[in-house]
């Protein structure tokens, strides 16, 4: 009776195990997208790093997030636990790379990932949301010398 429960017990911490490793690996750019706003709406974000490339601008960045998500009252965690996320634009840019327009029907704020395909993983490369309209703010100079 005792190997029994054992074996049980075994299974039981197989079926976890291997449920936990599962959710590390996205299927495609959309599930990708979705398992990191997902993860970091719920305030897990050792979750959402796995779902995130990993380098250091982007780990500065969620850690500036979590931070911030730390001391938000607890109301507000509450309210991006129970949102939805609505997807508005999935932008292909090519067969590795894709450009995720998103909101969350708490905030609903439209925002943007880019999702890019590293080996046979799709990642969310977070830096994109901060520096993605910084080549829409470089103008020209305006030339208007006025010791002429």
């Amino acid at each position: 009776m005792k190997r029994v429960s054992i074996f049980y017990l075994f299974l039981l911490f197989l079926f976890l195990a291997c449920k936990n490793n599962s959710s590390e690996k996205s299927e495609n750019n959309l599930d990708a997208a979705r398992n990191f706003i997902r993860a970091a709406l719920d305030g897990k974000f050792s979750e959402a790093r796995s779902f995130m490339l990993t380098d250091s601008v982007n780990t500065n960045y969620l850690d500036v997030v979590e931070r911030s998500y730390q001391r938000i009252d607890q109301a507000t965690k509450d309210g991006y636990r129970t949102s939805t996320i609505h997807i508005h634009q999935v932008n292909p840019v090519n067969d590795s790379t894709t450009v995720v327009i998103y909101s969350n029907s708490f905030m609903n704020d439209h925002d943007t990932l880019k999702v890019l395909k590293k080996g046979d993983q799709w990642l969310v490369d977070l830096k994109y949301l901060y520096e993605h309209d910084r080549d829409s703010l470089q103008r020209s100079p305006v030339n208007n010398d006025s010791l002429k």
